[in-house]
């Protein structure tokens, strides 16, 4: 895709949402860090719905050491890996408390040490926490990026540095939320939504749906 046309699709996805985030529910960068690193391979409903009371008195990594990883386990066992997940969590906050002040790193690199921490959780973190230009590629922005033909690839880092040369200046920041956004409620994996897209022209994606499909009729015979 060229430049001018990404810049109209991500200028109608603006349009449409001015204010894009995350739907991960956060207080601030440490949880940020936490529920990102707990929503792989979960969905954010999930991932919130057991933060919502934990995040009520953990908001620090000091706070999470003293739950401990048999309480966090018990916290978050709705989440999938939650085993696997709350020891990299334990993990990751002791490494924040003594080599990092309790503080959540702002690079990359520093990020990716912790455990449990990918560059795509990296990616999310310094984004909608620090405010960074970077750009996260989950399975929802590697579909759209693909379909529509504004990136493709076939990894994760592939699309990740083709977006970032094709994403104009203005919507850096926002680019990872409307690509997530939009293949989460419209362009979804099995039937994209194309009749109601408001970047159904600028799209690539050849097997377009451009109707509904009709609904089945469950009136049994008379």
């Amino acid at each position: 895709m060229n430049r001018a046309t990404a810049f109209e699709l991500y200028r109608r996805l603006a349009e449409a949402n001015p204010d894009p985030e995350t739907e991960l529910e956060y207080g601030n960068p440490y949880q940020l860090l936490v529920a990102v690193a707990l929503s792989a391979q979960a969905t954010d409903i999930s991932v919130n719905k057991a933060t919502r009371p934990l995040f009520t008195t953990i908001r620090t990594p000091t706070d999470m050491l003293a739950l401990g990883e048999e309480r966090l386990r018990a916290a978050i066992k709705t989440i999938g890996l939650f085993n696997t997940k709350a020891k990299n969590v334990i993990a990751a906050a002791r490494i924040l408390v003594e080599q990092h002040g309790g503080e959540v790193p702002r690079d990359r690199e520093t990020l990716e040490k912790l455990p449990g921490v990918g560059r795509k959780t990296a990616n999310v973190v310094l984004n909608t926490a620090f405010g960074a230009p970077t750009i996260a590629v989950d399975t929802h922005v590697f579909r759209v990026a693909n379909r529509t033909g504004l990136a493709r690839g076939k990894t994760p880092l592939e699309i990740e540095l083709k977006l970032e040369k094709v994403t104009p200046e203005p919507f850096r920041r926002g680019a990872h939320h409307w690509l997530i956004l939009h293949g989460r409620y419209i362009c979804k994996a099995r039937l994209p939504e194309c009749w109601r897209c408001p970047i159904v022209d600028l799209c690539a994606y050849k097997a377009k749906v451009l109707e509904p499909p009709a609904r089945r009729n469950t009136a049994r015979p008379e």
